[in-house]
This record gives C-alpha cells, structure tokens and sequence, in this order.
C-alpha cells in the first residue's frame, strides 16, 4: 500500500514500514510464490511475520521515500489471527503521513494568493464548462496546456539563468532533485 499526492509524486511516497524490537528497519524479505524458482523482493511491512526465517515486526510506522519516518506504533501479536499482518489497521500511520505531507506543503514556495484565487475561480470555471459545453472545456484545458508549456520554458531556463541548483529548486518545489532535474528538462524541451 503505498500513498501519493499529485504534486510530489514519488518524491514523497508514504507506505507503512515495520520496526523490529530495537527500532531498526529490517531488509527486504524474498518471498517465495511455491514453486520454489520464482518469487520477489518486498519491504511490505505486512511480510515481517517471524515466519520462514523473516524478522518479525515489533511494530509499525508511516514512511516516506524522502526518509521521514512518523511515530512508531506497537503490534499486538496476541490480537492477531494466524500472524496476518496484513488485517491490522494501520490508518494512523496513513494520518502521520499526510501531516508529514501538510510540512512539505508549508515549506514550498509560496504562490500569490491573487494566483491562488485566480486558479481556484478557473478550476470552477472549467468543471461548470465541462459538464455544460464539454468541447469547449476541451478546447479551454488544450489552451492552458499551451500556455503552461510556454512559461514552464522560461520558468525552466531562468530558473538555470539563476544559477539555482535542483536541490534548491526541488526544495521549493517539495520534490527530490532527480523530479526536479527531470521537470525542468521536460520544460526546456517542450515549450
């Protein structure tokens, strides 16, 4: 199970991790699909059974690919019916993750609130356009897209002008610097 929001993609993935007994984060678990010749790698916190030689979890806690870890939480073993890790609720982990998210959020580069207000009339603008003329919302979304591509350029190239490395960039944007060097090579090239 893992978590995204749509802008920081993989930057800021949230999945459920387990912890073992000394608060550690344990390897990757192979897991064998019976034949015995194939099988695959996982770090499903769920797989951490104590079964087949695996480590067994302790506990659990929200996770993200960014390496923030949340609050570690404690597995009841005695309340689980035949070691299925997999039917615990974990969903305080997923609320742990989404306050990790609100930081990112709040530490991006601020957008204008007449900006804001701007794309939020739009966005009402567009959907009461689509379900009343949809070919005209098209004809609007492809007008924006062409719009978007040509500032993205200059954004991009004077964003390089600046001399701004992708760490800084992607740390304004909330995004790791390998999808910041990705979307600015995407807009460099598309305008």
């Amino acid at each position: 199970m893992a978590w995204q929001t749509e802008e920081f993609g993989a930057s800021h993935e949230g999945f459920v991790g387990a912890v073992l007994d000394d608060g550690s984060e344990p390897k990757p678990v192979f897991l064998d699909v019976g034949s015995g010749t194939g099988g695959y790698q996982t770090c499903a916190w769920w797989a951490y059974t104590g079964q087949w030689g695996r480590p067994k979890a302790a506990g659990y806690r929200a996770a993200c690919t960014c390496g923030w870890r949340g609050r570690s939480r404690p597995v009841d073993w005695e309340q689980i019916d035949d070691g299925r890790l997999d039917e615990v609720d974990v969903s305080a982990s997923y609320d742990d993750w989404a306050g990790h998210i609100d930081t990112v959020a709040r530490q991006t580069v601020p957008l204008p609130d007449d900006l804001t207000d701007t794309l939020t009339r739009l966005e009402g603008q567009l959907a009461r356009l689509a379900s009343q003329v949809p070919v005209a919302a098209l004809r609007a979304v492809g007008e924006l897209e062409r719009l978007t591509r040509s500032i993205g350029h200059q954004a991009a190239h004077a964003a390089e002008a600046d001399d701004l490395s992708p760490e800084t960039i992607g740390k304004a944007l909330g995004i790791n610097a390998g999808a910041t060097r990705s979307r600015l090579t995407h807009y460099q090239l598309h305008p």
